[in-house]
């Protein structure tokens, strides 16, 4: 019995209501530390070093500066300690979740809602195990598979299939493309739930939406709705808070690479650890994790057409651009600024949620990440969107927001898309209506001297 229930555990087919959580956080708290002197830092530093506590923003320790806020899980066992130390030390503080596992419980409350063998039931306002996701990939392209086309990736450490969809109008041209992908990090469940939600979005309003249809025209979409399947499954399995992949090293005793710091980008220049305890383990080279190489292999693959590579993350609330592991600028800066921020107040108009704009070094230095990559690669537009919230629930941001969150990003989103597409399309666009235009005067020239000659 034991053996059949680690399988399916393994496997991540269980029905979410018999989830094999093992790790528990009972009691555990976040705490949002803000230190207001250099002193205040490296006090913060000494504590979170010395407790070897898991650092949520930002991931180093390094990266803690005054009048920054951090926030940090702090284990059960220490949560009084730790009040303790801030006060001794006149370190302002706030505890912004009071109880980790109590926030993972509510999580699943609704685990009976959650599978759907019909598309027309499926629900996109909970969150769905990736047996589901899998499911929910080929009923889209069965569905609309007019549009639509389900292609492989590659596969992950676990050898399990990766999978994106391929959203356009059919062409007989080459079509310039538009790439995103969810769930690289696997603890933000709510990623995964945007992209499935974008998806649909894209599909269901493309026979009434002009602007959507002009944009299928133009372009396709190549969204990859779950990159660290692994790791994913073993959030839901296991460890809800797992971050990273789940490759193993030093014999099995260690697991997992941050796949966003995996990529060949001033690789483990910065921000990112060699220590595969780590949760920003950079790996044992760039590109030497199969999920990433299956990525590179086929971006690199696509590199003409791709006009935007976007990678939705969680959480804090920013559009961010190249760079992480540099202070240098991306060569149109200015312009990528300025379509963030029309991206912002798209969101901002939506629900009223503010999010920042600029550099990721901006937050925290970080190196090897994708949104680097794809701009080394010379993508002149690549964002790395960081959903809701700031840190009221953290990763485990409630059911009841997906809607909420997968709405305003949408509108993000599409504004991004749609500058991209006006930009590059414009011309062919006029060339068009030019030509149309020219086309209704010659024949008004020729009907009016027929009849001329005819009378």
């Amino acid at each position: 019995m034991m053996l059949l229930l680690w399988k399916v555990c393994f496997l991540g087919i269980l029905a979410p209501e018999i989830l094999c959580h093992k790790v528990k956080y009972n009691g555990e708290q976040v705490f949002q530390v803000t230190p207001q002197t250099s002193e205040h830092v490296l006090q913060l530093q000494q504590l979170c070093g010395t407790w070897l506590l898991d650092l949520w923003k930002p991931p180093f320790l390094e990266d803690i500066h005054v009048g920054a806020d951090v926030h940090v899980r702090v284990p059960v066992s220490l949560v009084q300690e730790m009040k303790e130390k801030l006060l001794q030390y006149s370190i302002p503080f706030q505890v912004l979740i009071k109880d980790i596992q109590e926030l993972i419980d509510n999580q699943n409350m609704k685990s009976h809602k959650r599978h759907s063998r019909s598309l027309a039931t499926y629900n996109y306002m909970v969150y769905h195990q990736m047996g589901e996701i899998y499911e929910w990939m080929t009923l889209i392209q069965k569905e609309y598979n007019n549009l639509v086309t389900k292609h492989y990736l590659g596969s992950t450490y676990e050898l399990r299939k990766i999978f994106y969809l391929k959203i356009g109008e059919p062409s007989d041209r080459p079509k310039k493309i538009i790439w995103m992908d969810c769930g690289i990090h696997a603890r933000e469940w709510i990623t995964p739930a945007y992209c499935q939600w974008f998806v649909k979005e894209i599909l269901q309003n493309y026979n009434s939406d002009q602007s959507i249809k002009k944009i299928l025209q133009n372009m396709d979409f190549y969204i990859v709705p779950v990159l660290n399947i692994d790791g994913y499954i073993y959030s839901w399995t296991t460890d809800r808070l797992w971050r990273k992949s789940r490759a193993s090293y030093k014999n099995g005793t260690c697991y997992g690479t941050d796949l966003n710091r995996n990529f060949n980008a001033m690789w483990c220049s910065a921000g990112a650890s060699n220590k595969c305890s780590n949760n920003t383990f950079c790996g044992t080279g760039p590109e030497s994790e199969p999920e990433t190489k299956a990525v590179v292999s086929l971006v690199k693959r696509q590199k003409a057409d791709i006009l935007c590579y976007l990678t939705i993350h969680s959480y804090g609330q920013m559009i961010l651009q190249p760079y992480g592991y540099t202070i240098n600028q991306s060569k149109n800066h200015e312009e990528m600024i300025n379509v963030a921020k029309k991206a912002a107040a798209a969101i901002k108009k939506k629900y009223g949620t503010v999010y920042k704009i600029g550099t990721s070094h901006s937050l925290y230095m970080n190196s090897g990440s994708s949104c680097d990559w794809a701009a080394d690669l010379g993508f002149n537009f690549s964002y790395t969107f960081e959903l809701r919230d700031n840190g009221t629930y953290g990763f485990q941001l409630p059911e009841n927001q997906i809607q909420p969150t997968c709405e305003e990003t949408m509108a993000g989103i599409m504004t991004i898309i749609d500058y991209i597409n006006e930009k590059n399309f414009k011309n062919n666009a006029m060339t068009i209506i030019s030509a149309s235009l020219w086309f209704n005067v010659l024949f008004s020239i020729t009907c009016s001297t027929a009849y001329t000659l005819w009378y």
